[in-house]
């Protein structure tokens, strides 16, 4: 693949991801803020730059795993970044942000010829290790079709394409994430009541995720916390995303008590 990628963001996904793309073949440039996180990269064949600008070949790709919009700004705004993408060039921004900002990001790539397409990822550090995450995605449908097959390199299981229109694909990942956060405070409240009356948390977790509660996310956030092991709702994310959902629930006055609810106990 004689195609170099240009790589912004190697924390708990982007790490995996980036090491994806290098066993499938992609060549790769990559810069992250803090350098010690590039040495694996670079014991696996990537080149390490020092500015994120220089990961960038003029109409290439570059793919950001980073944390919300105003990172990516400052990223795509710093100077010659944008005119140096350039005309043809393609931004895969992962980052889960509102859709207004992420239109906003669009139109900045729009001025300079490029294009911006938004893939959000549903998946915890181990499943971007096992190549099963979930990506929905949005944007110009011939940039969607040149980097379709980066998204199954960096180890989507499935990509969903939700059109054209920019913000349509982050509104998945902000309810996705309404409903994965709201299923792992309930897990975790049902389970310590099993807990603290002698039962066993995995032996509940086993019957009801066999036949009540079928579900990928009951059986995994079920297992770890019968486990006694971190969800990611002891990270900073909940509170982030759900921000941001509550925020586009008052935009368009639609009620959201479950949301305040989480909201107030985090």
């Amino acid at each position: 693949m004689s195609e170099r990628i240009g790589f912004i963001g190697l924390g708990d996904l982007g790490s995996p991801m980036a090491i994806n793309l290098l066993e499938s073949g992609y060549a790769l440039t990559v810069y992250n803020r803090t350098q010690i996180k590039t040495e694996l990269l670079q014991q696996r064949g990537a080149t390490v730059v020092s500015a994120p600008i220089e990961v960038i070949e003029s109409g290439g790709v570059i793919i950001s795993v980073l944390w919300d919009a105003e990172v990516v700004e400052s990223v795509v705004t710093s100077p010659g970044f944008l005119e140096r993408l350039g005309s043809g060039g393609v931004h895969i921004s992962m980052c889960t942000c509102l859709p207004a900002a992420a239109k906003r990001l669009a139109e900045l790539h729009a001025r300079h010829g490029c294009t911006y397409v938004e893939a959000p990822v549903f998946g915890r550090h181990e499943a971007a290790v096992a190549r099963k995450l979930w990506m929905p995605v949005a944007g110009s449908q011939s940039a969607k079709d040149r980097i379709r097959p980066l998204l199954v390199a960096m180890g989507a299981q499935g990509v969903f394409d939700f059109g054209e229109e920019i913000g349509a694909a982050t509104m998945v990942k902000i309810v996705g994430n309404f409903l994965l956060i709201s299923a792992t405070r309930f897990l975790t409240e049902a389970l310590r009541l099993i807990d603290v009356t002698g039962g066993d948390m995995q032996a509940v977790v086993d019957m009801l995720t066999q036949t009540l509660f079928p579900s990928p996310i009951y059986q995994s956030y079920g297992n770890r916390i019968a486990e006694r092991q971190p969800t990611f709702s002891q990270s900073n994310i909940p509170k982030k995303d759900l921000g941001l959902f509550e925020a586009i629930a008052q935009q368009h006055q639609v009620a959201s008590p479950m949301a305040k609810t989480i909201l107030s106990l985090l």
